[in-house]
């Protein structure tokens, strides 16, 4: 078990341990009205044991916490499947995350995207897919479907212009500068989001690089609100939690806020592709 599952346990059961002390009930006292041996309870409340559905629905009717029963059962469902090592999500190569993330798309009527270096997924060009995906390749190890990840990429783009879905994508002002493939790679990408800005259904801004943002921040994606999925260096955690989803709304709101859209966006990505061919790179 990862140090974040069972970190994720042990958080359950703090959460746990607190109902029932709220209610001014011992740990034995609450196993003999639940019909528990007594030892259950000191084993939830420290992450040894995982408590199920039953158990948890439970603990909250004998500590008179009814209404912590949707927030703790996502908590529950979400420890195990929350954090996703890349070696693990990408054993089957890109192609295969790429299908899972279209499915979610599919799934959902809004998606908000938050990316603070590089340009998101949806908006990537052929070739600045093919330098993103060859990274990641390179750097986890993993099969090399290069052609067929950057396909399946690119078909997920498609839903950009399907049914009633609607898309709000803000992107950090930095990744107009990070470098990414070659200096052709960077200018058609830049080129194709000046091009991108005009979706019906697309919400675009751009987060200055003088935004004083909210806290350290890494990339993210809210499908509606019910998933968010985050991307670290070694895994890819996923969010299930109510209470947690609405602080990732939250964080969204304050970042679009900040963020520029319409002819100021213009004119960043257009300073950006100054820079381009003024450095020669």
């Amino acid at each position: 078990m990862t140090n974040s599952v069972q970190q994720a346990r042990e958080a359950l059961g703090e959460r746990l341990r607190g109902l029932r002390q709220s209610a001014g009930l011992s740990g034995s006292e609450l196993a003999r009205r639940a019909g528990w041996h007594q030892t259950r309870v000191p084993k939830i409340e420290y992450g040894k044991t995982k408590p199920s559905v039953v158990d948890i629905q439970v603990w909250c009717s004998l500590t008179g916490a009814e209404s912590e029963i949707p927030d703790l059962i996502a908590t529950l469902q979400n420890i195990e499947a929350a954090y996703r090592e890349w070696r693990r999500t990408l054993s089957g190569g890109t192609k295969q995350k790429q299908h899972e993330i279209l499915r979610l798309m599919q799934q959902s009527k809004v998606m908000r995207v938050y990316q603070p270096t590089l340009i998101p997924g949806l908006l990537q060009t052929a070739e600045y897919a093919a330098a993103i995906l060859r990274r990641s390749i390179k750097f986890h190890g993993i099969p090399d479907d290069l052609d067929e990840g950057v396909a399946k990429r690119l078909d997920r783009q498609q839903i950009l212009y399907l049914g009633d879905r609607r898309f709000h994508i803000l992107m950090g002002e930095q990744a107009l500068y990070n470098k990414v493939g070659g200096p052709s790679v960077m200018v058609g990408q830049l080129d194709r989001l000046l091009a991108a800005m005009g979706l019906p259904r697309v919400n675009f801004g751009i987060v200055p690089l003088s935004a004083e943002l909210p806290m350290q921040l890494t990339n993210f994606v809210m499908f509606d609100e019910r998933r968010v999925t985050v991307e670290a260096i070694t895994a890819e955690l996923t969010i299930t939690q109510p209470r947690e989803i609405k602080v990732y709304h939250r964080t969204f709101d304050i970042l679009a806020g900040q963020s520029v859209t319409g002819e100021k966006a213009r004119e960043l990505i257009r300073r950006a592709l100054e820079a381009r061919h003024g450095d020669g790179d």
